[in-house]
């Protein structure tokens, strides 16, 4: 496994992450045993940065991963997120900031991590989603200054909105958090025109997400498969979606055939080839998951020639994620 720098900020990360979504149960069933089994595969393998978020079973991810770092002897990174208080999601332009993350909010949600996560310090806290419409006067983000001058957290960070992940670059550019959380996928590139290039150019820790694509990247599905009943993958593959997907995957297919890779690896060593990618999340649920991601964590840049010819893969599905 390979490790490096989270941009400006005091953390380090290995370069593949585990994405703890699936273990507060919103992918379908799933028992604390066997995600505490994976969790210490994962660590085992070398992965040292685990990802998680309030909403995840409201809390159940966290509460695991806090069990988990008192088991383990090594140093782990986790980072969490806080969502907006109860509305609409993605906030609307129109919600007012103050309502949707006011101070005390903020503090018990805070409180409330530090809990779960069994430590009176986070390493990385993020906010979950955003709006342009609050640039102007991004409040919250100085409400969490505060709480990194209190010790509280050592990094800030924010999960891009998946509608405009460019919604970010204001708070970039103010000097307001140490790292963001994106959409990079073989399907999903808008990030490499923009964003990607001034995470690198203000020192800014980049944390890829959904580079699976929720799963059909890995090339596991056909148009007929089913999902457990509580997957959220309903919504996201709903209608003709996974059957207009797995047709796009299966383009994409001979390439990785082409160079003896698995379709996991061919899609996370496309973005971790981007220079300004410091590591990149994969959800993991299974023992198998955890050590078949780790391995790609030694790999090298896919090549220029490769790399050009995924760039021809690039999808604009508009936005699917409507009533996640």
């Amino acid at each position: 496994m390979k490790y490096t720098q989270l941009g400006k900020s005091p953390l380090t990360v290995s370069r593949i992450g585990f994405g703890a979504w699936a273990i507060g149960g919103s992918w379908g069933t799933q028992s604390d045993s066997e995600s505490m089994k994976a969790l210490h595969i994962a660590a085992d393998a070398g992965i040292t940065f685990f990802d998680t978020a309030a909403s995840y079973g409201n809390g159940k991810s966290e509460e695991l991963l806090g069990q988990f770092r008192q088991e383990r002897d090594e140093q782990i990174t986790i980072a969490t997120k806080i969502p907006p208080a109860p509305g609409k999601w993605p906030p609307s332009p129109y919600c007012e900031q103050n309502q949707r993350f006011p101070k005390e909010y903020l503090t018990a949600k805070l409180e409330e991590r530090l809990r779960l996560l069994k430590t009176d310090c986070l390493d990385l806290l993020q906010i979950h989603t955003w709006t342009r419409a609050w640039n102007s006067n991004p409040q919250t983000f100085e409400i969490l200054q505060d709480f990194k001058k209190q010790g509280k957290i050592k990094a800030i960070g924010i999960s891009t909105p998946e509608h405009d992940q460019n919604a970010v670059i204001d708070l970039i550019k103010k000097g307001m958090i140490d790292s963001v959380q994106l959409i990079y996928n073989i399907f999903d590139q808008e990030a490499a025109a923009e964003l990607l290039p001034i995470c690198k150019e203000y020192g800014i820790g980049v944390i890829v997400r959904v580079v699976f694509d929720e799963g059909s990247l890995t090339g596991k599905f056909d148009k007929n498969y089913q999902f457990d009943h509580d997957d959220f993958r309903n919504r996201y593959f709903a209608g003709d979606r996974l059957e207009r997907t797995v047709k796009h995957v299966d383009a994409i297919k001979p390439i990785a055939e082409k160079l003896h890779l698995s379709m996991p690896e061919l899609a996370v060593r496309f973005a971790l080839s981007h220079e300004a990618v410091h590591t990149v999340i994969t959800g993991i649920r299974t023992e198998h998951q955890a050590k078949m991601n780790a391995l790609i964590g030694d790999k090298e840049p896919l090549s220029k020639e490769t790399l050009k010819e995924l760039q021809e893969h690039a999808w604009n599905r508009a936005f699917w994620y409507s009533g996640k």
